[in-house]
């Protein structure tokens, strides 16, 4: 899931900056974050990635619920550019950013939520959005106890459903 976003920042570096340091990854990093709303979301999380918080020492955006500097920084994260990838559908690489984001930050929803972001998440990669009828019967199922066992064959019947090749 981290390559979704290394990717794109090498990608970044390699068209906008040039070959860089380490140490100034992190000074693009910071420049990058001072302006979310000019760069793409992977690029962004890329960037919060290269920097530490202030307060609770972890990576910017990841840190435990509650720590100011990270909850910002997490906050930041939707202001990015996002633009649906060519082939999906509409609002797919919203859903993706979303689930991206939950799974990066896990401490901070339930394990139900968890559990659903991470069934959720390869499907939405390869082109797939669920109905929102059927990605709200699938929350359900899972906030009443649901696991993976039950819900993997629905996965699989929504991918089927849109016509994917699972």
């Amino acid at each position: 899931m981290d390559d979704i976003v290394e990717d794109t920042w090498r990608e970044f570096l390699r068209v906008e900056i040039g070959p860089v340091s380490p140490g100034e990854e992190k000074t693009i990093g910071e420049m990058v974050a001072d302006e979310p709303d000019r760069h793409d979301w992977r690029v962004v999380d890329a960037a919060l990635d290269r920097m530490v918080c202030p307060r609770c020492h972890g990576v910017l955006s990841r840190g435990p619920v509650g720590c100011g500097p990270c909850d910002l920084a997490h906050g930041f994260r939707y202001v990015a550019i996002e633009t649906d990838r060519p082939g999906v559908p509409r609002l797919n690489e919203h859903a993706v950013r979303v689930n991206v984001s939950v799974l990066r930050r896990p401490h901070a929803v339930s394990g139900p939520e968890l559990l659903a972001r991470r069934l959720f998440l390869p499907m939405l990669l390869v082109g797939v959005l669920p109905r929102t009828q059927d990605a709200q019967n699938f929350s359900a199922q899972v906030k009443q106890g649901a696991g993976y066992r039950e819900m993997m064959p629905k996965v699989l019947a929504i991918m089927k459903a849109a016509n994917h090749p699972c």
